[in-house]
C-alpha cells in the first residue's frame, strides 16, 4: 500500500487549500481512510475520515464546518478541502488507511498505512 499526499502550501488566514492523497495497493472504496495532522511541538491528531463502503464522513470538532473530506473511487484518491483556514491549522498533514473494518478514529495505532505528509502553513 502506498499513499502519496500533496497539495500543501502557505496561505493567509481565511484562505483555502485542497489536499490530495493518491492511493495504490488498496481500494479506498473498501477501506476506512482519513487525514491526520501534527503541529510543531504537538502530538499528532486525527482530523477527518471516511468510512469503508457507505462513505460516511467524520470530523474533529476543531475542523467541523470548515473542512470537507471526499474520495474519488475512480481515481482512488482522497481529498481534504480546507476553507477558512486558521493559524492553528498549521501542521504537517498525513493521509492514512487501515485494514480494520471497525476503527477508533483517534487511535493512531489502529491505522496501518501512512503517506509521507504535506506541510500546510497558515499565516495571520
Amino acid at each position: 500500500v502506498q499513499l502519496q499526499a500533496s497539495g500543501g502550501g502557505s496561505v493567509q488566514a481565511g484562505g483555502s487549500l485542497t489536499l490530495s492523497c493518491a492511493a495504490s495497493g488498496v481500494d479506498l472504496d473498501y477501506n476506512w481512510i482519513g487525514w491526520f495532522r501534527q503541529a510543531p511541538g504537538k502530538e499528532p491528531e486525527w482530523v477527518s475520515a471516511i468510512s469503508s463502503g457507505g462513505g460516511r464522513t467524520y470530523y474533529a470538532d476543531s475542523v467541523k464546518g470548515r473542512f470537507t473530506i471526499s474520495r474519488d473511487n475512480a481515481k482512488n484518491t482522497l481529498y481534504l478541502q480546507m476553507n477558512s483556514l486558521k493559524p492553528e491549522d498549521t501542521a504537517v498533514y498525513y493521509c492514512s488507511t487501515t485494514d480494520r473494518k471497525v476503527v477508533r478514529l483517534w487511535v493512531l495505532t489502529e491505522w496501518d498505512y501512512w503517506g509521507q505528509g504535506t506541510q500546510v502553513t497558515v499565516s495571520s
